[in-house]
């Protein structure tokens, strides 16, 4: 393995003899530090839908709508960040871009300590420390396009499912820990500390900043300028990757964010906030295993089952609301969670297929170097794009609660709403990768067994 002036400059991973020699042990190493990283991101992209039941009790008078502002916010700045991160990753290497992207996670936790401890804060410095949060929220697209280039072919869709849910998990791991965490150093009948949250995780993110520029490495494959991304935005696939990813991951996140909040208003009875956390780690969870399914079945078809059972869940999510049944509220949001999980890593995993797909067509079916490395290349570009307008459906969904809540003082609406959007969606991957219905007329997109 060369390397000059730190990066690395021969780097074969789909080559048996280099990998098993010296790549393995290296991809892994840097696949380690890149999920500790986006672990740290998601934790405090999300933060703000732990601190968020409790500002009232701890004196600031926000409405239910700004409330939803707070959640919506980070997913908002987040999904717009994962761009210009994606970006970062090949103008300045998956080391560099890892370790600084970690340390820009002490503007957002500082500026939540600072709001939290100090009494009669304005909205709009909440707002700000918000906004900030979305440093988090672009971890995910900088940390997945680095790590697509570590692995070969056989294990990329593994590697991507095992980074993607090490992140995701950062946000059940906020919302068990947060409302432990500011319990510490309160006597009885204190108010509780919520500003332990933010400062816990400033110290995580400047050790996470240190490890990853102590343990990771920047690959010279992975430099690509600006103009040379840009061709992804031009391909069909992105796009229609980009819809589906709204659907999938945005359910995901959004749900996260604003689960704790839903419970607040339509149970108010019920007090075990903590329980919100368990959607996100099925959902985190899930997601391995939705990329691991692809590998072996394609992902559309799994795409399409997950998007079914979605549909399912947001309907007895209704039911639940509608009957006044916590239980079947709860375990229908399960199943959004646990399904939602699966189709992200089916749906990620697709994209690098994708490409490598087209390169093979292109060149006759025997891809030269050159082309399955440009067909990386536009994967890693196209990652990010997808991931931030993914993520949008975040911010989609969290609006979509705040509007139906003021409007009739329910969410049901909004649910109703989005087991829509999924039949949409549905046919939507059924249409580009599925049917063979009038294929010679309009030509489907399932040549790219995706």
């Amino acid at each position: 393995m060369t390397t000059k002036n730190g990066w690395i400059t021969d780097w074969r991973p789909d080559d048996e003899a280099f990998w098993r020699s010296t790549g393995r042990r290296t991809a892994r190493r840097n696949l380690l530090w890149s999920v500790v990283v986006e672990h740290l991101g998601f934790s405090v992209w999300v933060m703000f839908s732990i601190v968020t039941p409790y500002l009232a009790a701890a004196g600031f008078d926000f409405t239910v709508g700004q409330l939803f502002w707070l959640t919506a916010v980070p997913n908002l700045v987040g999904s717009l960040l994962r761009i210009p991160y994606t970006a970062a990753v090949a103008l300045l290497g998956g080391r560099t871009w890892t370790a600084v992207s970690a340390a820009l996670l002490v503007v957002p936790t500082a500026l939540l300590a600072h709001c939290l401890t100090t009494p009669g804060t304005p909205y709009w410095m909440f707002v700000l420390a918000g906004a900030a949060a979305g440093f988090g929220g672009g971890n995910f697209a900088s940390s997945m396009a680095n790590i697509s280039y570590f692995f070969p072919e056989r294990h990329r869709g593994a590697a991507l499912g095992v980074n993607a849910a090490g992140g995701n998990i950062g946000v059940p791991a906020m919302q068990f820990t947060g409302p432990l965490v500011i319990g510490l150093g309160a006597s009885q009948g204190e108010a509780l500390h919520l500003h332990n949250i933010p400062l816990l995780w400033l110290v995580l993110g400047l050790f996470a900043a240190v490890m990853a520029w102590r343990g990771m490495d920047d690959l010279a494959v992975a430099r690509t300028p600006l103009r040379r991304q840009l061709p992804a935005l031009a391909s069909g696939h992105t796009w229609i990757m980009s819809a589906l990813y709204v659907g999938t991951f945005g359910s995901f996140i959004g749900y996260s964010f604003a689960f704790p909040l839903v419970i607040k208003i339509e149970f108010p009875a019920f007090d075990a906030l903590w329980l919100a956390a368990l959607g996100p780690l099925v959902g985190s969870l899930a997601r391995p295993l939705g990329g691991r399914l692809a590998d072996r079945r394609s992902g559309a078809p799994i795409t399409s089952l997950a998007l079914c059972a979605m549909g399912l869940g947001a309907t007895g999510a209704v039911a639940g609301i509608g009957t006044g049944s916590f239980g079947l509220f709860f375990a229908s949001f399960m199943v959004l969670f646990l399904m939602s999980g699966i189709a992200n890593g089916s749906t990620y995993r697709s994209i690098p297929a994708i490409f490598q797909a087209e390169a093979a067509a292109a060149a006759g079916g025997r891809p030269t170097e050159a082309d399955i490395l440009g067909a990386k290349r536009l994967t890693a570009a196209a990652l990010g794009w997808i991931s931030a307008v993914g993520a949008f459906g975040g911010f989609l969904i969290n609006q979509g609660f705040r509007i139906a809540n003021e409007a009739t003082g329910s969410v049901v609406a909004a649910m109703v709403a989005f087991l829509a959007a999924y039949a949409v969606l549905l046919a939507l991957n059924w249409w580009c990768y599925q049917r063979t219905v009038f294929a010679e007329r309009i030509p489907s997109l399932a040549h790219a067994k995706v």
